[in-house]
């Protein structure tokens, strides 16, 4: 079964993109912050990892980064969820190793869709 981290600090956000993977069988772990998502990282091996741009301790850009930057986690696909959904926006994540970028509010379909190219649903 294919497992999945959604770091986002938004109850509302993370609760949608939960139910929504959960549906499709995947396991879903999450945390809150930058922080929290590293002590998950260290602790499990991700298929993939959602992540919001704004959190409370870091950006998300930078947390991309540093996992693309990682020999451990650089395989692991990123998909940022943002409401910063500016084309700019779009391009610095790419720039920074997210391999898709999705503006919110969530399209479920856009999101499932983007999953299913790293994970099997």
């Amino acid at each position: 079964m294919s497992k999945v981290l959604i770091v986002e600090d938004s109850l509302t956000d993370k609760e949608i993109l939960t139910l929504c993977l959960r549906d499709r069988g995947i396991t879903v772990l999450t945390a809150k912050s930058a922080e929290e998502a590293f002590e998950q990282i260290k602790s499990h091996h991700f298929d993939l990892i959602i992540l919001d741009v704004v959190l409370p301790d870091r950006s998300g850009f930078e947390i991309c980064r540093e996992l693309k930057e990682d020999a451990s986690t650089n395989q692991v696909p990123v998909i940022m969820c943002s409401t910063k959904g500016t084309a700019m926006d779009r391009f610095w994540g790419l720039k920074q190793g997210a391999d898709a970028y999705l503006a919110k509010p969530i399209d479920q379909d856009e999101l499932l869709q983007a999953v299913n190219q790293w994970v099997k649903l």
